[in-house]
């Protein structure tokens, strides 16, 4: 069994969508980041960066509980564990791992922070805006054009696609419309219609904000308390 630290965002649905597409078995457990659960002592002990999503494997290596933090790190492990959606052969593996590591150092960072300026920052700044509307547009270029080579970013349907997709469902919070990059629609289409998907976005969906922010937990997520030292 897995204990799923989670909440409904992108990274926090890559690891649902993982477990639902491999069939492992977990149990969900809130961690609700706009009421400061995330620095809960008890959640440091698993993720010290305080950012979910994190797991516990109580069936780990060698039979022992095992927990582990890091959205990639926790999508590399479960498919190790399942000998699924990453493959062996080295070459194959490596065409993997880097469109995994492209999600995690750019599409994850830079989409982000066009998510924050042009959604959350108290006052607009055209400047940030401007920069990071851009380079989500040109992430997306990139993406667009790996598509034009292969159904799936890596080949095969893989770790990479899982960790890509759910950075691309607020697509218009980053000022994309998807009818600019047809490859990405093809494939967003696709992947958004796999049953196990579905499922993975599902999870705590009642959750969601439907509103704005209130200034509670803009404090929270955005304010001092995410500096302390702990």
């Amino acid at each position: 069994m897995i204990d799923l630290y989670f909440w409904p965002t992108p990274n926090g649905y890559k690891v649902s969508i993982m477990l639902e597409e491999i069939g492992m078995p977990y149990k969900i457990i809130p961690v609700d980041i706009s009421k400061g659960d995330q620095f809960k002592p008890e959640f440091l002990e698993i993720s010290p960066n305080n950012k979910m999503p994190a797991i516990i494997d109580h069936d780990g290596p060698g039979g022992h509980p095992y927990s582990l933090f890091e959205s990639g790190a926790i999508l590399m492990y479960l498919a190790e564990k399942s000998g699924q959606l990453m493959p062996a052969e080295t070459r194959a593996r490596y065409r993997v791992i880097q469109w995994l590591m492209f999600q995690m150092g750019g599409i994850g960072p830079m989409l982000g922070q066009a998510h924050h300026f042009r959604r959350y920052a108290p006052e607009p700044i055209q400047y940030a805006i401007d920069r990071y509307t851009n380079e989500a547009r040109r992430l997306y270029n990139v993406v667009d054009k790996q598509l034009g080579r292969s159904q799936y970013v890596a080949g095969e349907y893989s770790i990479a696609d899982i960790a890509i997709y759910p950075w691309l469902i607020p697509h218009k919070w980053q000022g994309i419309e998807l009818e600019e990059f047809p490859n990405v629609k093809r494939w967003f289409d696709a992947i958004a219609a796999r049953p196990a998907v579905q499922r993975g976005v599902a999870v705590l969906a009642d959750r969601l904000k439907r509103g704005p922010m209130d200034e509670k937990a803009r404090e929270v997520l955005f304010g001092k308390q995410q500096y302390e030292k702990r």
